[in-house]
């Protein structure tokens, strides 16, 4: 619990909510009185009940000046009528040093001082709209490291090739709980803005991030998924949960994203993270779905390009041990990584990110064994690939059978079979009814495709096995509400453009028509749905290349495709010719297709792309064949064997061969699920761009970056904007989440919703031309009004909310207080006399102003909280008195005193010092007298005591035992005597030695030294037993 300095009666405006960041509360009344009650108690009537350990300051000062040390008035009821002064005027040092620190510190990264020449942060407000002033603007933030830039809700962001300043845990804070429109444009207020709308509304978001390969959409999902974790709060559970989410990345990178010619670590897979919170906000489950890994990369590699990170990592970081079992050498020994000559990374190390790897796999769950057994899997397909082939008799042969030795052993298959299955295959043909099967010897060219057939299956499995693995260990059963982040590779266009850019192109035109019908075309239908006058906008809308390409009546690209395909069967040679002539014959004549000789070209939304139908058939027949299932299922290791449960044979209900899906249909089907998944939610965008192809900070290609605004429609959404609404929503909902304005509405409106929110918008004065009227929602033109509104109605829960503080604080310092009291009476009760005024009073613990004392809270430690501040009087050797402020935290005892500084910069200046540290569990014990005084010795074995007079006694013992017992485990030991000895502190050629105080009842209040003893008389107070 956390306690404030001081709080005096304040009015709603003076008074401030003080976050508790250790319960990550939502944003309901409920969850911001239970926020605020633990803080502070009101009282009645001008005066303050002061909650137990809080620090007070009885007088507001100048930081500079010094505190008064004994300005405090204990009051024996339960109120304590000390009304707080206001503050006096700052000091004109105090002026003069702010104003320096003003200037000395650095702007903001994004602050509003760069803002004259670094465009403009909301492009909505650009002052000519044409793609030229977009790119100009774009440039100009980027020039000046500011990569986010807005287009009303959606933030653009430019890849800066090097890493920036502003993602630190401060720039967290900062966006946190802020409006989007608040700070500066950044990553972190799109995610809190989606995170706030998910509790608000109970509503599922999702995050699109699209943008071509290089742009950095990976990094932007990794950015809301770090920041989700740091805002999401929750316990040990749900930190495992977090731990799995943000270990999940560095594992299935490691897997799934590889070197491209544009991208150092492209990722060659599809995603959709679905973070899935409790009601709380808390993020206590996940799922991933992946889609159309790239499995031709572990076969082929283009030039300067490399196969998946993971190959490289184990070539650089295995173990000795690892590569002796697992046959690893360098990586320009396998065939499957030799081919493009590219083996390293700039920046990256492979192998810490080995290390990284493995230990995200524990992360998830993996043991050992199955850490190991992945990784055989990973070597098993280095070494098929250095089995090679040669021609003899027309058929194929193995050049060498010393390289089958090693993949069958970690495969866990028989090596004659491994051969066998690699050389030839079984031909099944049916004749009248009959099945016959035939076996067929292979040529080289059909050899080598089994083998990279069976490479690519194994790693294709693995990866899935690693994806069902991290689902499992962040699965729940319920979902409630979540967050998803779509990474998916970017539109690709190469010399050299194949089946898997065809599909990854295919997807891309998917979520471009997501954006397109959520923020261009239903917009504006919106608009003229609900009666709003609109001048409707143009734009190219990119559903005729998605209907080019999976439409099936009449028959799109994918259906030519799966048609050619079935009708193939074993046979390969000139498939990609009759593909090509059937897709003339099809689509030839449409206006987004072309043909040329060996390929065909598609007009995509992001550009002209040629693609070589050379093995397009071979590579869309996307299941393994039945010899190599085979072949694996007799597998002696049982994981290899868990991969592959298939059944090499499958068959329909009626007993007839099924037919399996094909690649194209697998990433069709996906796709429109994937489009189905995210309009349930409600989307938030990122549009990435890539400035440049040399990968290099502040090199902007100005005919790069132009293309990319035009094919994202940039220009086209900014008019969009500016002539829409940015809010807008149905009358009931808005009518809920307004009711508290207005005393007439809350809690409940009484008649027609639509004169309800009328009489709210009149309420808060807004001005007309802000807002409109639809049929069925309520339309707000510019964030600010919107802004208007939520100002508005956090200052009503604030009203609320300290009303229910009033009532709950002053039961739970009661409750508290109570318990104190109990404490002190199981320590003083029938051993101590207790003094008039004492018995009843309220604990304040802050007698001394620390709180206020930078000075001494300097001499503490940072994490250490004090929870007893006094001034007490020491008696050293000779008993002479010495005032010191003794400090208690849960560590410590802190005695200190002043002394003259005779060196160093602060020379002649009397400062606070530390004169002893005594740890917890360096107390031996504690003694006290059975009279009224206020004695109390700290025994410290194997050094010397600490005798000291305090009026607080009884407060400091209770929280000491407390703090001590805490600390230790065991009782504090107190001793009740009217004889205490005590050990001395040696000092110089005089021995330590004993000293002794002898406590008596007396007429007065009275302390007489004499020698090696010291008599203490009081007067007698009331009986122990009080």
């Amino acid at each position: 619990m956390n306690y404030i300095n001081h709080f005096n009666k304040l009015s709603v405006d003076e008074l401030h909510t003080i976050g508790d960041t250790d319960n990550n509360q939502s944003a309901s009344v409920h969850a911001i009185s239970t926020h605020l009650i633990e803080e502070t108690v009101v009282g009645v009537a001008g005066y303050t009940i002061l909650p137990p350990s809080s620090n007070l300051a009885r007088n507001r000062t100048d930081l500079n000046t010094s505190l008064p040390r004994r300005n405090v008035c204990i009051s024996t009821t339960r109120l304590c009528p000390v009304p707080l002064p206001p503050p006096p005027p700052p000091t004109a040092a105090a002026v003069a040093a702010a104003i320096a620190i003003a200037i000395a510190k650095p702007p903001h990264w994004q602050s509003k001082a760069k803002q004259a020449s670094s465009g403009v942060e909301d492009m909505v407000l650009i002052s000519k709209i044409n793609e030229d002033a977009i790119c100009e603007n774009l440039r100009k933030r980027y020039m000046d490291d500011l990569i986010y830039t807005y287009i009303g809700p959606v933030l653009i962001s430019v890849n800066p090739f090097k890493q920036m300043p502003y993602f630190t845990d401060k720039d967290v804070e900062m966006y946190q709980g802020a409006a989007i429109y608040e700070n500066p444009p950044h990553v972190y207020a799109l995610t809190d803005d989606c995170y706030r709308n998910m509790m608000i509304d109970s509503e599922n978001q999702c995050v699109i991030i699209s943008g071509e390969s290089g742009a950095g959409k990976t990094v932007a999902a990794k950015f809301i998924m770090g920041y989700l974790a740091k805002v999401s709060g929750g316990g040990e559970d749900i930190q495992r949960v977090k731990n799995v989410i943000l270990e999940s990345n560095p594992l299935l990178e490691a897997f799934g994203n590889a070197k491209t010619v544009r991208n150092n670590n492209s990722s060659r897979f599809g995603k959709y993270i679905e973070i899935q919170f409790s009601r709380a906000g808390q993020p206590d489950g996940g799922k991933i779905s992946n889609f159309l890994l790239e499995k031709s990369r572990v076969v082929s590699q283009n030039s300067e390009e490399r196969n998946f990170h993971i190959f490289y990592q184990m070539c650089a970081g295995a173990t000795p041990e690892q590569q002796q079992n697992l046959g690893i050498s360098s990586p320009d020994y396998y065939n499957y990584l030799n081919q493009s000559g590219c083996f390293t990374v700039p920046g990256m190390n492979d192998i810490s990110d080995f290390n990284e790897t493995t230990r995200a796999m524990a992360v998830m769950g993996l043991s050992d064994d199955q850490q190991w057994q992945a990784l055989k899997v990973v070597a098993s397909i280095l070494h098929l690939g250095n089995i090679t082939f040669c021609e003899s008799g027309n058929y194929a042969q193995v050049i060498d059978d010393n390289f089958l030795e090693f993949p069958a052993y970690l495969l866990g298959v028989d090596v004659n079979l491994l051969k066998e299955k690699l050389l030839t295959r079984i031909m099944e043909s049916r004749w009248g009814g009959k099945t016959e099967m035939t076996t067929v010897t292979l040529t080289v060219e059909q050899a080598i495709h089994t083998r990279d057939a069976l490479a690519k299956a194994l790693y294709a499995r693995l990866f899935d096995y690693l994806v069902a693995i991290v689902n499992a260990a962040m699965q729940k059963d319920k979902v409630e509400v979540s967050i998803g982040v779509l990474d998916i590779y970017g539109f690709e266009i190469f010399n050299n453009n194949g089946f898997e850019q065809f599909c990854i192109n295919f997807v891309n035109e998917k979520l471009q028509q997501i954006f397109i019908e959520l923020t261009l075309k239903a917009e504006q239908e919106e608009y003229v749905r609900e009666g709003i006058s609109w001048k409707p906008i143009d734009f190219f809308n990119n559903k005729i290349v998605c209907d080019l390409v999976e439409e099936k009546r009449p028959p799109g690209i994918m259906c030519v495709l799966d048609d050619v395909c079935a009708t193939l069967h074993a046979q390969t040679d000139g498939a990609d010719q009759k593909l090509l002539e059937k897709l003339i014959t099809a689509v030839g004549s449409h206006n987004h297709f072309n043909s040329f000789t060996g390929g065909f070209k598609i007009l995509h939304y992001a550009g002209d792309v040629n693609y070589n139908v050379f093995g397009f058939c071979e590579r869309n027949r996307d299941f393994i064949l039945p010899d190599l299932l085979q072949l694996i299922q007799t597998s002696t290791d049982a994981f290899i064997v868990s991969l592959f449960p298939d059944n090499p044979n499958p068959t329909d209900k009626h007993g007839r061969k099924k037919k399996q899906a094909t690649a194209g249909g697998k990433i069709r089907t996906q796709a429109n699920e994937l489009v189905s998944k995210l309009m349930q939610c409600a989307p938030h965008y990122i549009r990435c761009i890539k400035p440049n192809e040399t990968k290099k900070a502040h090199d902007w290609d100005r005919e790069r970056c132009l293309h990319q605004v035009r094919y994202l429609g940039l220009q086209e959404n900014i008019r969009v904007r500016r002539a829409g609404y940015a809010y807008r929503r149905e009358f009931d909902k808005f009518l809920t989440r307004y009711a508290i304005l207005t005393k007439e509405t809350f809690p409940h409106w009484h008649g027609d919703v639509r004169q309800g929110v009328e009489h709210l918008m009149n309420s808060v004065a807004m001005d007309r031309d802000q807002w409109q009227m639809g049929k069925t929602k309520v339309f707000i033109k510019n964030p600010e009004s919107l802004f208007l509104l939520e100002e508005v109605r956090e200052r009503k829960f604030d009203g609320y909310a300290r009303k229910i503080q009033v009532v709950y604080r002053r039961w739970k310092a009661q409750q508290y207080y109570e318990e104190l009291k109990k404490k002190a009476s199981d320590i003083l009760m029938h051993k101590k006399q207790r003094r008039y005024g004492t018995i009843n009073r309220n604990y304040v613990g802050d007698y001394i102003g620390y709180g206020d004392n930078p000075s001494l809270r300097a001499l503490v430690g940072k994490k250490e909280r004090v929870e007893f501040a006094y001034t007490v009087v020491k008696y050293d050797r000779r008993f002479r008195p010495q005032k010191r402020d003794l400090l208690l935290t849960a560590k410590a005892i802190y005695i200190i005193g002043r002394e003259k500084q005779k060196k160093g910069p602060n020379k002649g200046e009397i400062l606070e010092v530390i004169k002893r540290n005594i740890p917890m569990n360096a107390i031996g014990s504690v003694s006290l007298s059975t009279k009224q005084d206020d004695f109390v010795v700290l025994h410290i074995p194997n050094e010397y005591d600490t005798p000291m007079e305090m009026v607080f006694k009884t407060e400091f013992l209770t929280l000491l035992s407390e703090k001590y017992e805490t600390a230790t485990s065991r009782s504090l030991t107190v001793n009740f005597s009217d004889n205490i000895k005590f050990q001395v502190k040696k000092e110089g050629w005089g021995g330590g030695g004993t000293r002794e105080l002898q406590f008596m009842e007396g007429s007065s209040w009275e302390v007489k030294p004499s020698g090696k003893k010291m008599v203490v008389s009081s007067p007698r107070g009331l009986p122990p037993d009080s």
